[in-house]
């Protein structure tokens, strides 16, 4: 199982590697540089010893030997510079490899995911997908910062350290290795532990500050219900329990520096007894033994380290599964390999055994017994150009879906959808979307002002036209009462403006955008009736000159339109205007009956 987990790691590493071509160039220079700059550390061990075995002499008399000490230091400061150049160099050229690869990851993660079909946004959360673009690249741009220049230099440190040792002496080597290996178990171990007390001290820390919030802001309820104290009672018992996970967590974390100096210690013990119970007939000088010992300390430093080196890392290489999982879902709808225009003429559209079903779509029961997963069946309808639809029935029954399947952001699971006599999917996106414009349910507005969500269309608007354009479709009185006119701000995802006032934006951005289709996913159902009074009169003026499909929910909407489609269960039960429907006397005029009979009353 581990070595599965193993391969699957070096798997993922692989095709990150791949996607970064900035990574992976000059990437020899730098290992290159960093073995340098790590093997030439090991330079002070071995100066140490040599100034001990040749810079003394043995006889009383002789002293020191100053110019051979002399001449050792500085070239053993040479070395220490180049050790120092070497190590900047690489850690800055991995330092700016790892950004370009992370800028380069980025924007081919945006540009995927925006290729991505509708129908997959809905069905994965969009706090998932902005994870992908912010704390999963985040995490690999931590390991890069941190973890892999730990993995080039430590490693090779490690790597240098331990081949000089064992040329050395190798039963030194093999006696320091032996009781240096505890270590990195001990330090895993707490290090586990320490990583679980941390989460439930922080997952405390989140308790407490939610109930401390309620108790404050909620504190005239409680006082006028006489639950003050049982409240109090409650949140004392988190404050505890916050308490007893922050000792925890600052007990284990105190453990750690302790447990790296005593095996040090043990080791340097161990190393010095093994050595003078072999005395010196092994051939070890005292400078080698000291020299050793030096060596050994330099071992040991990065062991520490490595422990959260490995978990810095298992990180990354999780966010990188993520973000290869995004990368590897399809885009759709796909782009025609030889794309056909569509006609300047009339633009009618036909739906021709129309079959649709949502990928992750639960079964359904239908009123038969038999499954039925799909959200459209066998759909054949013929809309002309000019023609102004409203699609109505109850949640699920398949209307939303029939309007994004004319805007071409799902694909029929078979069957056709086409335009002007060309199937959409022979059509390029661009010249689709320059003939169609879809509004969907909860329009989205950028933080900005009202004029720069409305340039957003068309960089070039002014002022003047947006004011001609609000005039015609009988937003000038409302625009005119927003504080700042079209300097007005909308906040966050329009936040600053009501629901039906987002929805006016859009239909205003609709008209600037002047499609020749138009669909137009009704969100009135929320709004006041001031409002809807607005929508209905700009979703009117923007119906004139242009194919008009509406998914009403209200209707108030489907009454004025020249055709009304019901569905049920992903089929058009009904299809015919306002006073044919109501002489037909079904779904239709049932609905009809009862929002009468509830509007009136």
């Amino acid at each position: 199982m581990s070595s599965d987990r193993s391969s699957g790691a070096v798997n993922i590493i692989t095709r990150g590697l791949a996607l970064s071509p900035a990574l992976r160039r000059g990437l020899g220079a730098t290992v290159v540089l960093a073995l340098l700059g790590t093997g030439t550390r090991v330079a002070v061990p071995v100066l140490v010893q040599q100034v001990i075995d040749r810079g003394f002499s043995d006889g009383p008399a002789s002293g020191v030997d100053y110019t051979l000490v002399v001449t050792l230091c500085g070239t053993c400061a040479l070395v220490v510079a180049l050790s120092a150049w070497c190590l900047r160099t690489a850690i800055r050229r991995l330092g700016m490899r790892s950004e370009e690869a992370l800028y380069g990851l980025r924007v081919k993660l945006f540009e995927h995911i925006h290729g991505l079909s509708i129908a997959y946004h809905n069905e994965e959360k969009k706090g998932a997908l902005v994870a992908r673009v912010t704390s999963d690249i985040e995490t690999l741009g931590q390991f890069f910062s941190w973890g892999a220049l730990a993995w080039l230099l430590d490693g090779t440190l490690m790597f240098v350290i331990a081949m000089i040792m064992l040329s050395y002496d190798w039963l030194l080597a093999i006696v320091a290795f032996m009781v240096a290996a505890p270590l990195m178990y001990g330090f895993r171990r707490v290090q586990l532990r320490l990583v679980k007390s941390y989460e439930e001290a922080r997952r405390m820390n989140g308790a407490y500050f939610a109930e401390a919030a309620e108790f404050v802001n909620g504190a005239d309820v409680l006082v006028a219900y006489g639950q003050r104290d049982a409240y109090a009672s409650r949140l004392i018992a988190t404050m505890k329990a916050r308490y007893r996970a922050q000792i925890r967590a600052g007990v284990l974390g105190a453990i750690l520096f302790p447990i790296g100096e005593l095996f040090s210690v043990l080791t340097i013990v161990a190393i010095s007894v093994t050595a003078i119970l072999r005395g010196p007939e092994a051939g070890l000088s005292l400078g080698a033994v000291v020299g050793f010992i030096f060596l050994t300390y330099r071992f040991l430093e990065p062991i520490a380290e490595f422990t959260e080196i490995i978990d810095n890392t298992q990180a990354a290489v999780a966010g990188l599964s993520r973000i290869l999982e995004v990368l590897d879902t399809p885009i759709g709808p796909p782009e025609p390999l030889a794309p056909r225009p569509l006609p300047p003429t009339r633009l009618d559209i036909r739906f021709t055994r129309v079959w649709f079903a949502y990928q992750s779509r639960s079964t359904t029961d239908r009123d038969d017994g038999a499954e039925d997963p799909f959200a459209l069946r066998d759909v054949t309808i013929d809309i002309p150009f000019g023609q102004h639809v409203a699609v109505i029935g109850s949640t699920g029954s398949g209307k939303t879906t029939l309007g994004r399947l004319v805007s071409r952001l799902v694909d029929p699971s078979s069957g056709t959808v086409s335009i002007g006599g060309v199937s959409l999917t022979d059509v390029s996106r661009d010249d689709l979307r320059s003939v169609l414009t879809f509004v969907p349910q909860e329009p989205f507005l950028f933080d900005g002002t009202v004029l720069s969500n409305l340039r957003f269309v068309d960089s070039n608007l002014n002022e003047e036209r947006c004011w001609g354009i609000a005039r015609r479709l009988g937003l000038d009185e409302w625009l005119s009462s927003l504080p700042n006119g079209l300097s007005t701000p909308v906040g966050e995802r329009g936040n600053d403006l009501s629901a039906g006032e987002r929805q006016l934006v859009a239909l205003w951005r609709s008209a600037i955008a002047e499609p020749r289709l138009l669909v137009l996913d009704e969100a009135t159902s929320a709004v006041d009736p001031l409002i809807e009074i607005r929508i209905s009169r700009a979703f009117d003026a923007l119906s004139e000159g242009r194919t008009t499909i509406a998914i009403a929910h209200r209707l108030s909407t489907a009454m004025r339109a020249d055709r009304i489609l019901v569905m049920e269960d992903g089929l058009v039960v009904e299809d015919g205007s306002h006073n044919q429907l109501l002489a037909m006397g079904g779904r239709y005029a049932s609905l009809y009956e009862t929002w009468v009979a509830t509007t009136s009353g």
